[in-house]
């Protein structure tokens, strides 16, 4: 972690790490005897990292969530599967950067995955537009669904956006009411329809295409109606108490699934995905493979009934 990027709270880490790694060069370098020490200070280092992702603050986990060498959708995508053939398009403007899609193999079984994909440098955080879709975007998703409703073959769905993009020309093309016929559509497909929040879910932009009958979240995502960037500028004017907004929002995996919005928490190794990307990838996989199995064996016409009522009951009201 020393020699990459990381996030102000994982500092102490760092240094450790650093500590760790010049040790061990010193003492092959001088032909020293360290191994006492260097099993020492690896202890420590476990201890801390408990100690720091074990007692993490909302404002925290939306910072983990959005850390610079999380795994994006195409690495889950290409990590958990095979013969994955991108598909492009909307077939009505263009083809958006920001959304991927397309068929592929989980152990030999077919699936559509579609998914919101960020950059890593700024060249591919431009061309993808940090993950903000544009209304072809969602056209583009509805076009993806409707090729494996035709094909018979289950949806698999990540979700990592900030938001759908809100330029000029985004609400030009029609963004709002791209998002509300996709969430519309969805509830009428007739297949399976697994559904993970992998990083940030922010708003429309990832409700757009978060409809399922599984919904899932990796430990450290977040998961709101605004981002508490944005509910901080809306309700101080000042975004820079968005700690306070997450902590309000209740955005983190843990509250979604006690307020009932997820069915349940898929954890992460220790230090968050970034830390162990390969066994993050494989513990999506396994919900992914229990999920689509528990689906396959359920009626359509129940199927789309208790999908509908998975979102009609969710919420509490007083009269």
């Amino acid at each position: 972690m020393a020699d990459q990027l990381y996030l102000e709270f994982e500092r102490p880490l760092v240094e450790l790490e650093k500590r760790i790694s010049d040790m061990k060069d010193f003492s092959v370098g001088e032909d020293l005897k360290l191994d006492s020490e260097i099993v020492s200070l690896e202890k420590k280092l476990h201890r801390l990292r408990d100690e720091i992702y074990g007692n993490l603050t909302r404002w925290q986990r939306v910072q983990l969530s959005r850390h610079p060498r999380r795994p994006y959708t195409l690495d889950y995508i290409k990590g958990m599967s095979t013969d994955f053939i991108e598909l492009h398009g909307d077939r009505y403007f263009a083809d958006d950067k920001a959304v991927v899609g397309g068929f592929a193999r989980i152990d030999g079984d077919p699936v559509m995955f579609v998914g919101q994909q960020k950059g890593r440098d700024t060249k591919q955080k431009l061309y993808r537009n940090f993950g903000m879709a544009h209304p072809e975007g969602y056209r583009k998703a509805q076009r993806l669904f409707r090729l494996a409703e035709k094909f018979d073959v289950p949806i698999v769905i990540l979700i990592d956006t900030p938001g759908a993009f809100p330029g000029i020309g985004a609400e030009e093309r029609g963004q709002a009411e791209a998002i509300a016929q996709n969430i519309q559509f969805m509830f009428t497909l007739r297949i399976p329809i697994v559904v993970i929040i992998i990083g940030e879910g922010a708003s429309g932009g990832a409700l757009g295409i978060g409809v399922g009958d599984r919904v899932y979240m990796m430990e450290h995502s977040w998961y709101s109606v605004i981002s508490p960037e944005g509910c901080a500028a809306i309700l101080w004017r000042d975004a820079a108490k968005a700690s306070a907004a997450a902590e309000a929002l209740k955005v983190t995996s843990e509250d979604l699934k006690n307020l009932g919005v997820v069915d349940d928490v898929i954890p992460e190794p220790p230090g968050g995905a970034h830390n162990r990307p390969g066994d993050a990838i494989e513990s999506i996989k396994v919900v992914i493979r229990q999920a689509l199995s528990e689906l396959s064996k359920v009626p359509v016409e129940q199927l789309l009934v208790e999908r509908l009522q998975k979102y009609r009951s969710m919420g509490e009201f007083k009269e």
